[in-house]
């Protein structure tokens, strides 16, 4: 302490913002990596992030300084079921973040984004296997509402099964 009474010893609070260039891109794989081990490196997350910005994805991410600490991918969409809301692609927080409260901020910011977009929901899915994940959805307000079903298409593009 400097003896200044209003010298704050307190670590800065992470920021929320977009990440939009290569290079924040770039410093949100090592976090987007332990959400989906199948990014095979930067460029990949890159090259997907890119694509992806075509169906209107977007990448919120806590930020202290230059370093993600946790992430939130979304898009805006519409359909017969929900009309339009707000679809969380990937949320995930670094292992060494957790306990701050980062994926609950990051959640509030996309009800808030949702929100101001007229959307009437926000969606998400996870793994029927995440039992931590969806005590801490419903500890923020998400409600099961529906099982999804899907079936691989091999690359032949004839569906393996019965």
């Amino acid at each position: 302490m400097n003896g200044d009474p209003t010298s704050d010893s307190r670590p800065e609070e992470p920021v929320l913002r977009h990440a939009e260039t290569e290079q924040e891109l770039y410093a949100c794989f090592p976090v987007m990596r332990e959400l989906r081990p199948q990014l095979t490196d930067e460029q990949d997350l890159l090259q997907r992030a890119q694509r992806m910005r075509g169906q209107g994805y977007r990448l919120l991410a806590a930020w202290h300084g230059s370093r993600a600490l946790a992430l939130a991918g979304y898009r805006l969409q519409e359909n017969l079921v929900y009309g339009r809301f707000l679809y969380v692609d990937d949320l995930v927080v670094t292992q060494d973040s957790r306990s701050q409260r980062l994926g609950a901020r990051l959640l509030r910011h996309l009800r808030t984004i949702a929100h101001e977009a007229g959307c009437g929901e926000l969606v998400l899915d996870t793994a029927l296997s995440n039992a931590l994940g969806q005590r801490f959805y419903f500890r923020q307000g998400l409600l099961t509402r529906a099982i999804r079903f899907s079936v691989p298409i091999a690359e032949n593009g004839r569906t393996p099964g019965p």
